[in-house]
């Protein structure tokens, strides 16, 4: 799914009364809430949905595939997203009915 596809369903749902351009509005406007507080270092909690967290990654020693050097990666802090119990219930049922999985 893309950005415009997530415009598109945003405008059905909410009907004829707004127009997709004012919907793109919205959905940019949600996405850069979200970025800024990432940025600041604030987790997101959408109840029903799930958690965004800025996560710290501790140094670690990792190889160059190419040559088979050891390379030190530095500490990095990196965005991360934990579904809620409810929306990973709903997935897997999702991917039960249509066949997939175990």
């Amino acid at each position: 799914m893309t950005k415009a596809d997530l415009v598109e369903q945003v405008s059905e749902a909410i009907g004829p009364g707004v127009t997709k351009k004012d919907c793109a509005l919205v959905v940019d406007g949600f996405l850069n809430a979200v970025k800024k507080a990432l940025a600041n270092g604030e987790n997101i909690e959408i109840r029903g949905f799930g958690t965004f967290k800025v996560r710290a990654r501790k140094s670690r020693m990792a190889r160059n595939p190419r040559t088979g050097d050891s390379v030190e990666v530095p500490p990095r802090h990196v965005p991360v997203f934990k579904p809620s119990k409810h929306l990973r219930t709903r997935v897997e049922k999702s991917a039960r009915a249509r066949g997939e999985g175990s």
